[in-house]
This record gives structure tokens, sequence and C-alpha cells, in this order.
């Protein structure tokens, strides 16, 4: 074990050696600083990628104090409501925008490498004078540049392991000056020391060593044994252990990562282990040859077979080592015991079903390989230990920049996935979704997505992706169905793939009581989803006779979540279909616009509810010019704002202009058909193109009973054509026996003829 040895010379030079040491350590951050920032410098414009969104765009709680501390079940974010706390203090500031949020990660990092700096300073000062500094700079400055980093940096919502690390590293910083410091400093460094614990904790769950680890250093460097350490300190380790009461409670509040960690996540726990042990082997790989870095590894575990052995011997060698370092070399042993304690909550027995490998589990223990490295350099070089570690550095930072490059956009990082990792079907699962937003990439989309099933055919996440890649395009509903079939019959309890096949099966023609059936079961599961109670309420809504259960599952998705913009949409349109109740459905369309201004298609459904409020057809027609700026391509809004306008004096030429523009877009729109035959009827001269207009909407829907009265009308003003004008109107009669209108006219036609 190192020993301290007293400085030597007299106080005067003591003190002029401090001061150095302290122009030294300013220095030494200084450049630290500027070589993270410089790095990091081009990724404060790199985009959300994947848990991004929904631990900040769709986090709700984090847009409002009161309920920051209450972190989303389905996040990263999960049980860990300090983390949840440092996001909510970025959406203060930018909201989504990313700029501040990639600064405070970068912030971190620096901080986290400022702190590693004066801990490993501290430590060897005493021990090794002068050149304490350029191991600790060394070592600091390779950790805080190495490519490793990237992922707990780059990628926002890693933010949970760099500032993890920063507070794991503060425990141990503060306590290091509280044991060297006397009067009320002593108290508040270590009450510091504490309460960055405490922060930790409620940060991630790998803080839950960091107790131990301080005990560790205190037997190891100043105390010279457990009992020791105690004695004069047992007061700090009662407080440092307080803190794993709160990781308790936080880790409760998440229900294990919101299942899909701990030993009730459906993982074998020897089987884990043995991944970890060949994981562990990579990140050591890693450490020294950062290459390839992969963004995400998936969820495989390794099979049990001779191949595992080497590295479950090569770790089980490198615990024996550690255990008998601590004993003949403390020094040695603390760094391997830390090394393994950091990562012993990720990388051990205890599963994360999600992510069986994963790099920025390395963010802290690289600091014990760092440390360790540049001690051998130093060892071996002396005073060649700077040049050479500067030179490393500056190799890292080429590969920490380049790295970088890579999450320049979701399309570049799951590609870059992909390449390194092509048997990681989550990988395909997001780079086909990428590739779905870019126009002439659907067919690459198609075979990413199924790749994945392939790669993993009892995997209901990836059958459930497929079917809603399937219900986007025409024709293949039946594709659709049978994928959501298949997710449920893998996951019954899978609450969005019942909902998904309740949307697909209510599109299928006599499958309405199917898909009410899927909603159903999905609400026994999960009372309180809004989102099933609105879509029950509209599949419900197209029952004869049931609209008022309709009714009541909108109004149940809004008591839920009042927000909700679609289930106001829904509720105003089932208002509007009820007599008296037309004021209902216009408050509900508004309150969909406060919400959510900027929603064509509750701006087109308050078009329609002033169309049916007399007096007000100048307010329809404004939300329907409304709609159509936001949503151009909407026949539905130019049929309406046509229908709207063919009723202003001297506007009947824009309505034709309306009703032209959504058969443009939408050739087959029988209902702009009619509508343009009524409007050319009206215009001297157009009869025929009246006529044709009608013919073309009863050849895409031959029961179309108005259009037979209409086109019987414009008939009977052409000589010679009655018998054909007759025949429509028999044909409106089929179809609507009470058919007011088709009967006077035949009547009158008969008289006539008599």
């Amino acid at each position: 074990m190192l020993t301290r040895n007293p400085p030597a010379g007299t106080p005067s030079d003591w003190s002029t050696r401090a001061r150095r040491a302290d122009w030294a350590g300013l220095l030494g951050g200084a450049i630290l600083a500027a070589g993270a920032i410089a790095v990091y410098s081009g990724t404060f414009s790199i985009p959300l990628l994947y848990d991004d969104v929904p631990t900040i765009v769709e986090n709700s709680t984090i847009r409002h104090w009161e309920t920051v501390l209450r972190p989303p079940d389905n996040s990263t974010a999960s049980g860990r409501p300090v983390l949840n706390l440092s996001l909510a203090a970025n959406y203060a500031v930018s909201g989504t925008a990313v700029g501040s949020y990639h600064a405070v990660n970068l912030a971190i990092h620096i901080l986290a490498g400022l702190t590693l700096f004066g801990i490993v300073r501290r430590t060897l000062a005493p021990r090794t004078g002068a050149s304490a500094f350029a191991v600790a700079f060394s070592a600091s400055l390779l950790w805080t540049l190495h490519p490793l980093q990237t992922e707990s940096v780059t990628y926002i919502v890693q933010r949970a392991e760099s500032l993890m690390g920063l507070f794991y590293l503060l425990t141990l910083y503060c306590f290091i000056r509280g044991a060297g410091a006397g009067g009320p400093g002593r108290f508040w460094w270590l009450a510091a020391s504490v309460f960055a614990c405490l922060l930790g904790m409620g940060t991630k769950e790998v803080m839950v060593s960091a107790p131990l680890v301080v005990l560790l250093y205190d037997r190891t460097f100043l105390a010279g044994g457990f009992r020791e350490a105690f004695r004069r300190r047992w007061r700090l380790y009662a407080g440092l252990a307080a803190t794993w009461l709160i990781l308790a409670l936080v880790v409760l509040s998440g229900k294990g990562r919101g299942g899909n960690a701990g030993f009730g996540s459906g993982v074998a726990w020897w089987r884990y282990a043995l991944t970890q042990s060949e994981a562990i082997a990579h990140y050591l790989r890693l450490c020294f040859w950062p290459h390839p870095l992969i963004f995400d590894y998936g969820s495989a575990l390794v099979r049990p077979s001779l191949g595992v052995l080497p590295y479950a011997l090569l770790i089980m060698a490198m615990v024996a080592a550690v255990a008998w370092a601590l004993v003949r070399r403390p020094a040695i042993g603390f760094l391997g015991a830390s090394f393994f304690a950091v990562l012993a909550a990720s990388s051990s027995v205890v599963p994360v079903a999600t992510e069986t490998m994963a790099e920025h589990r390395m963010y802290l223990p690289l600091a014990a390989v760092a440390v360790l490295v540049v001690l051998g350099i130093h060892r071996w070089l002396g005073r060649g230990t700077l040049p050479l570690c500067l030179a490393l550095a500056a190799g890292l930072s080429w590969a920490t920049w380049q790295r970088n490059g890579t999450y320049r956009s979701s399309e570049g990082i799951w590609s870059d996935t992909v390449a390194k990792r092509p048997e990681n079907e989550r990988a395909h699962v997001n780079l086909g979704a990428v590739w779905l937003g870019i126009p002439g990439r659907l067919n690459d989309a198609i075979a990413q997505y199924e790749e994945a099933r392939r790669l993993k055919p009892d995997d209901a996440e990836v059958h459930n992706d497929l079917g809603s890649l399937w219900l986007k395009l025409p024709g293949r509903l039946n594709d659709a169905v049978a994928e959501y079939e298949e997710a449920v019959r893998l996951k019954p309890g899978y609450i969005e793939a019942r909902n998904n096949l309740g949307y697909a099966l209510s599109n299928v023609p006599g499958r309405m009581d199917d898909a009410i059936a899927q909603y159903g079961e999905a609400l026994r599961l999960k009372p309180d989803d809004a989102e099933v109670h609105n879509n029950l309420g509209y599949a419900l809504s197209t029952v004869p006779g049931r609209l008022n259960d309709a009714i009541a599952q909108y109004q149940e998705a809004l008591r839920l979540k009042p927000d909700y913009v679609q289930a106001h949409n829904n509720l105003g349109n089932a208002w509007l279909s009820l007599p008296g109740r037309l004021d209902d459905a216009i408050a509900q369309f508004r309150e969909a616009l406060r919400l959510r201004p900027d929603d064509a298609e509750a701006h087109f459904d308050l078009g329609n509810a002033w169309l049916e409020m007399p007096g007000h057809v100048n307010d329809a027609i404004a939300q329907y010019q409304e709609a159509l700026r936001l949503r151009p391509d909407d026949p539905k809004a130019h049929n309406n704002l046509g229908y709207a306008l063919s009723s202003v004096p001297g506007r009947l030429n824009d309505a034709i202009a309306q009703y032209e523009e959504a058969l443009r877009l939408a050739p087959n729109y029988a209902k702009a058909h009619f509508n343009l035959g009524i409007a050319l009827a009206s215009v001297p001269g157009r009869l025929d193109d009246a006529i044709a207009q009608y013919g073309e909407a009863l050849r895409l829907k031959p029961d179309y009973a108005e259009v037979h009265v209409s086109l019987a009308a414009a008939l009977l003003d052409q000589p010679g054509r009655r018998d054909e004008a007759m025949a429509h109107l028999e044909a409106a009669l089929r179809l609507q026996p009470v058919n007011d209108v088709a009967r006077k006219m035949l009547n009158a036609i008969g008289v006539s003829q008599r």
C-alpha cells in the first residue's frame, strides 16, 4: 500500500508548491474543458433520437413542476426523479428544442471530468508529489475525450448515466475533502457527500454501490482498515447507507423499469450473467480499441456453449486478481473493485431485458481503466507520461468527433447500427420507421420490418409494428389484421396491439363486433386507457342505436385525459348527430381548437357545425378555408367549402372551382360529383355537364337515391328524355320508399301523361 510521505523543504517552499499546484490544476481543468467543448461542439443540433421521444416529447410530467418528481413508467426517466427534474429544467428553457439539452449534457460531462481530475490529484499528491498532476490530468483527459463516452453525452436521455456518474464522483470527492478538512468545513464537505449520493440515487440505480466504494476508498487510502474507517466516520456511513432507502423507493415507483428490469423481467439470471461475461470483455476491448461503437446492441442473450467459456474464465480471473490486489496492492485493488462495483448493477446477474449490452454502462467504469493505464504509463515512462497521453488524447478526440457525426440523423445512427449489428431486430424496425418517412424508400422500409420479423418471430412488438405498416398501405388491411392477431396471440396483455387490432377490424366489412370486443378486452386489462375509450366510442358510433354508448365512451376518455383533442372532435360529431345538441357540438370543436389551434380536422368539423346553424354560413366558410390552409389536399374540405359557397349569392363559380379541386384530388368522390352536378345545373347552358356529373356519381355509387332524383329533374328539362327520368325516379323509390320528392315528381309526370 502506498504510504504518505512528508513534503521536503521549508514551509515557504510548501506554500510555493501549493500555489503552483493550484495554478496547474486550473490550467489542466481549462484544457480539459476546452478539449471536451471542441470534440462535442458539433452535437448541439443533433435531433431527438429513439428514447428521447417518450422521455422528452411525450413526457407530460416535465411540463409542470408539480409533477416533475413523478416520471412516467414508459420512459428512460421512470423511477429517476432527479433525471426527470433536469429534463424539466431544459424544457422550461427551450421546450423540445435540442440545443439546451445538449449543452447541459456536455456541462455534466465536463464537470464529471474535472471532479475525476480532483479525486485522482488529491489521492496521489501526498504519495507521488509533483507527478500527481501529470497522472491525474492525463487520466481525466483520456476519460473525458474517449469515444466510448459519446453515447452518454451525445444521446440526450443517457444523461441518466452521465449525471449519475457526476454525482457518484462528487460523493467521493466531497468525502476526500471532508476527511482532510478541519473545523466546520469538515461537516459541510461530508454533508455534501451524502447529498450528492442522495441525488445520484434519484438519478439512476447504478449509484447503489457508491457508499461501498467510499468505504473502500477510506479503508485503502485513509483509515487503513474497515474497522478504523467505521470508528472515525460512522455517522457519515450511516448517512450514506440511508440513501439506499431513497433508492428503494424510486426503484419501486419505477416498477422495475416498467417490468423490463429485475428478476421478474422474464430473462433467466444465469443466461444474463453469461451474456455479461462476454459484454464486459467487449467493453474492456473498446477501452483500448474503440471500434466498432454501436448505438443499440439489442436484447439478444448468448446461448450456453463452449464459446462463452473463455469470457467467463477471463472475468473470473479478473475478479480473483482484484481480490488478491485488495490485500497485497490495495490501491490497484481499489481501482479494480470500483470498476466491478459500478458495473455490477447492470452487468452481473440482475437482468435488463431490453438491453443486454450498452456502451453507456462504461461511462464511470472507464475512469478506473484510464487511471490504471496512466499509472502504468507513468511507471514506464516517468516524465514522458504527459506527452504520450496528450498524443493519445488527440487520437481519441478525432475518433470522438467522427463518432458524433453518426448521430446527426436518425437514419445515420440506425443505418450504422444495422450495419454493425445485423442480428438486432430492433435496429431493423427503427431503420424501417425512418425510411417510411422518406419518399421512395417504402420498399426498403418494408424489407427492414420483415427482416426484424424473421430474426425474432416471437416478438409481439415486431408483429404489431409490421401490422401498423400494412395498415397504411392500400390493399393490405387483412395482412395488418393477421399481424395484430399474431401479436395478441404472443402477448395477450399487449394493450397497444389489441387497440390496433380493434381499429383494423373496424375497417373490415362485417367485423365491427369483433373490433368492439378487442377494445373491450383492452379496457378490461387497462380501464384507464383514454385512447381505447375513444376508439371504442368511434366503433360504437357506427352501430345503429348505440350513439349514446359512444358518447359515454368519449366522455370517459375526456375524463381521463381532458386535453385529448381527437376525443373532443369525436364527441362534437356525436352531438352534431343528435337533435338539439348543436351548441354542445360547437363547444367541443372550440375546445379542440383551443388545445390545438392548427388541427385541420377540428376546423373542418366546426365548419360543418356552423353550416347547420342558420345565419352562420360565413363562419363555416372561414373554418373550411382554415382547414384547407392547414391541409390543402383534403378533398372533403374542398367539397364542403364548395357547398357553403354555393349558398352565398354571386359565389357559384367559386363553389364550382372547389368541387373541381376536390375531384382533382379524389376523382372517385361520388358526393363531389353530385354537388358539382347541382351547381352546374344552375348555370345556363351547362345542363349537359350537370347530367354527366350525376351519371359519374351513379357509376361510383349506384344506390345514391338523391342523385337519381336530381338526374331525373335534369332529364325532364331535356326533350325526349321523360322515360329516362321516370326510370331514375323509380330507382330512387326502390332505394328510398319514403322519398317524397321522387314520389311527387313521379306522380306529376303521370298526371301530365294523362
